[in-house]
C-alpha cells in the first residue's frame, strides 16, 4: 500500500478497461488491421510507430505508477520495436520482403514472454512500491 493508502492494483492501468482499450487494444488493432489495409510503406511505418510507442509509453508511465513488473520489460520492447519499424519503414535496415511479418512476430513472440515470464517469476508488482 502507498502512502496515500492505495495499493498498487488500484494505480495500475491494466485495471481499467477503457484506459486498457485506449492504449494497449487499439493500438494492437491498429497494427494487425495495418497488415490487411493497402496502405503505402509511409502509411504503415507511421502505424507502426505510433501504435508501438504509445504502447510503450503506456508500460513505461505504468512501472513508474504502480510497479507492475512485466511493464519494466514490454515498455522498452514495444520502444525498441517502434525503433525497428522506422528503420525498416525508412529502408535504412534490410528485413527482406517479409520484413514487415518479421516485426510482427517478433512483436507478438516478445509481448507474450515479455508479459508473461518476469511475472511467473517475480511476481506481479514490485515489492515496495
Amino acid at each position: 500500500m502507498k502512502l496515500d493508502g492505495t495499493t498498487n492494483e488500484a494505480r495500475d492501468i491494466l485495471s481499467n478497461r477503457l484506459v486498457t482499450g485506449a492504449v494497449f487494444w487499439l493500438p494492437a488493432i491498429a497494427l494487425v488491421a495495418s497488415g490487411f489495409l493497402d496502405i503505402g510503406q509511409g502509411w504503415r511505418t507511421a502505424v507502426w510507430i505510433v501504435a508501438l510507442t504509445t504502447m510503450g509509453a503506456g508500460c513505461i508511465v505504468n512501472a513508474l505508477r504502480c510497479g507492475r513488473v512485466h511493464c519494466y520489460a514490454t515498455g522498452p520492447f514495444f520502444l525498441i520495436m517502434a525503433m525497428v519499424a522506422l528503420l525498416y519503414g525508412l529502408d535504412l535496415v534490410q528485413l527482406g520482403k517479409h520484413g514487415w511479418n518479421l516485426i510482427a512476430a517478433t512483436v507478438l513472440v516478445g509481448a507474450i514472454a515479455l508479459y508473461w515470464l518476469p511475472e511467473v517469476f517475480f511476481g506481479r508488482y514490485r515489492p515496495g512500491r
